[in-house]
């Protein structure tokens, strides 16, 4: 399947995190990383996950 429309799972995002499964099904509950819901399944886009990603980086902050 082409990534820019590929749909995962919240286990998938887990493993992409590389974090618990618990943890990817707060953060998609939450509404913290966008998803649809198609049926009962929830599915979150790789594209709009890849965006969230970099939307948490973190600059480091220099102290003088």
């Amino acid at each position: 399947m082409d990534e820019k429309h590929e749909y995962l799972k919240v286990p998938e995002v887990a493993g992409v995190l590389r974090i618990a499964r618990s943890r990817a099904y707060e953060l998609v509950g939450s509404g913290e990383i966008p998803s649809i819901r198609i049926g009962r399944s929830v599915r979150v886009n790789r594209r709009e996950l890849d965006a969230w990603l970099e939307g948490q980086r973190q600059t480091k902050i220099e102290h003088g």
